[in-house]
């Protein structure tokens, strides 16, 4: 039996839908890895981005989060933004 292909309004969100993330970057600059439940999360406003990162930036840390920088699709809005106390 096949299924019909999911609704739209049950697709992921897109991109240009979710222009905001954070660029997370280790101790030294670069992009850090870190586990998928903090990686690529994109957001439909700044203060929906900024909420999250204030949440979440002990766990960031905690998992070799140095810094953030705030981007707007693929334009750096500000940062980069030290994670440490």
């Amino acid at each position: 039996m096949n299924l019909p292909d999911q609704p739209a309004t049950f697709r992921p969100p897109s991109p240009a839908e979710r222009p905001w993330w954070w660029r997370l970057l280790d101790g030294s600059g670069a992009e850090a890895r870190v586990p998928e439940e903090f990686a690529q999360q994109r957001f439909a406003s700044q203060a929906d981005a900024e909420s999250w990162v204030g949440e979440v930036w002990v766990e960031l840390a905690a998992v070799g989060v140095a810094a953030v920088t705030l981007v707007e699709h693929e334009r750096e809005v500000y940062g980069p933004m030290s994670l440490s106390a």
